[in-house]
């Protein structure tokens, strides 16, 4: 175990506590912006970076080297405030440290059934990073005797409350919500949205010396998933404001109308890649959605665009954050569909070489390159497949949770077992999210040179989400029958005159790549 601050030349030494301060905050992985330290004290700011959460599980190589990065540099900004410690476990890392310590609400059941099994040694604050506070959500959802949480609901609150796009009482551009005109597919004659290439990171002797461990824990055993190329997201606070500024100067007018839409060739489309700072903790979200509101005031992007993106930083993420709370610790076991299947070995090994269904092999591909691919791929690619196939929700949110570089337990748990993989039986979503071949070739540009068709249901050619939509509806038709929303959808199947075809063919592909 090393206990040093950054740089390692100011090593405290094994053994040398002397240096360690009587009190001392901790904070953990992702909680390293300025708003997650106490703002009336300047105690030393203590950050563990524990090699056993790698060795438990296969994540993403890209995402250790994110966070590992990430953290480090932290330890650098904060300089002689900081301490950072390395080892194996956290509770090792404790015995060095003394017996009051105080820490933020952290931002997993299994983190904090940790620190309370510490007892009186940890005072815990209330959480931070996220704009509504756990008070205010709980008094919405009792407002008016709430049976059912809509996000639309709780975002016009979180709106009236921190007076974002508002004009008195009411909305600027007189509507709460302009999803209707963000839905628009890629343009059918370019390969690309034509925006200019995102503003990257340059890497530096932090990223080398993770990159060193990195290659040295493989070499000891450590087991990771997917490709460390260049680093593509941000580790700090500098780093984090230039691709806001990017994204607002570059890509949010466009972003809007395309958040939906899906391109082979074009794989950041008009996204910001703030998901990854934001769930660092590096970027205060309220704080990004100021700078964005500013944009609409002065101009530079249309209402659609901005209101787009302000309801997914103030609405949806604050929305799952606290669904993931209030649920309870439980809510990730569901599975109302009673899906059980597990993950193929493909599919744990993002080997996306192994697919032929373009869409399913570039969201594959971008999983597999950059631990990152956008939320539409997430739920109408990735999981559209795993909820037809009937994969475990359980090892499909542990999948997700490793796979991708923002992901979180409080962000997959609601989204893969709620949203995803209606796992929850509709306390979410208020069907399942899944389709044919007809929706992916609407919103993208993959069926052109694909080898399947998304009409056909068999055969050859038939598109595996078109036969795998029509067999999920028919494996849950009973499960679903209760559900309005689906009446139209199963009366469909029922009418088909080829689902026996239909079905054998799903069952003849099996869990072999597509």
């Amino acid at each position: 175990m090393d206990t040093f601050r950054f740089p390692r030349a100011n090593a405290l030494g094994s053994g040398n506590n002397a240096h360690v301060p009587n009190e001392i905050f901790w904070i953990f992985g992702d909680q390293l912006g300025d708003h997650f330290l106490p703002q009336d004290s300047e105690e030393r700011v203590v950050i563990i970076e524990s090699r056993g959460v790698f060795r438990r599980r296969a994540y993403h190589r890209a995402k250790a080297h994110l966070v590992l990065t990430a953290m480090r540099r932290r330890a650098n900004e904060l300089g002689d405030r900081a301490l950072y410690i390395q080892a194996d476990s956290y509770s090792e890392a404790l015995e060095q440290l003394p017996n009051r310590l105080r820490v933020r609400h952290p931002t997993s059941w299994a983190a904090l059934r940790f620190l309370e099994r510490l007892g009186d040694r940890v005072e815990i604050l209330p959480p931070a990073g996220f704009v509504t506070s756990a008070p205010e959500f709980e008094e919405w959802t009792e407002r008016r005797g709430r049976k059912r949480l809509l996000m639309e609901d709780f975002y016009r609150d979180v709106r009236r409350r921190t007076g974002l796009l508002m004009m008195n009482d009411e909305p600027v551009g007189g509507r709460w919500n302009f999803d209707s005109e963000n839905r628009e597919p890629p343009p059918k004659a370019q390969s690309d949205l034509g925006l200019p290439e995102p503003w990257w990171p340059d890497e530096d002797e932090v990223d080398d010396e993770v990159r060193h461990d990195l290659d040295r824990w493989e070499a000891e055993g450590t087991q990771f998933i997917g490709r460390d190329g260049p680093r593509r997201f941000a580790t700090s606070d500098a780093e984090a404001q230039r691709v806001l500024t990017d994204f607002i100067d570059n890509r949010l007018s466009a972003f809007g109308k395309y958040e939906d839409a899906m391109m082979a060739s074009d794989d950041w489309m008009a996204h910001s890649m703030l998901s990854v700072p934001m769930n660092l903790g590096i970027l205060d979200p309220l704080r990004v959605a100021k700078r964005v509101e500013q944009a609409y005031h002065e101009g530079a992007a249309p209402i659609a665009a901005v209101e787009g993106f302000i309801r997914q930083v103030v609405g949806w993420r604050d929305y799952v954050w606290h669904l993931y709370w209030h649920l309870g610790e439980d809510y990730r076991d569901g599975n109302e569909l009673n899906a059980r299947e597990p993950l193929p070995e493909w599919w744990e090994q993002l080997d996306a070489d192994a697919i032929e269904a373009r869409c399913l092999a570039d969201s594959f591909q971008k999983t597999r390159d950059y631990g990152w691919a956008h939320h539409i791929e997430r739920l109408m690619v990735l999981g559209s497949w795993a909820l037809q196939r009937g994969y475990d929700p359980v090892s499909l949110t542990d999948w997700f949770r490793r796979s991708f570089v923002d992901g979180y337990d409080w962000v997959m748990v609601p989204n893969v077992i709620g949203m995803s993989q209606y796992a929850d039986g509709g306390l979410m979503a208020t069907k399942p999210y899944t389709s044919g071949g007809a929706y992916l070739n609407r919103m993208g540009d993959h069926c052109r040179d694909c080898r399947y068709r998304p009409t056909e249901r068999v055969g050859e050619r038939a598109c595996p989400f078109t036969t795998g939509y029509w067999n999920f509806l028919a494996d849950n038709a009973e499960a679903l029958s209760g559900n309005a929303r689906m009446n139209q959808p199963l009366a469909g199947m029922r009418r088909l005159s080829n689902l026996t075809e239909v079905r054998e063919q799903q069952a003849a592909r099996g869990s072999d790549p597509p």
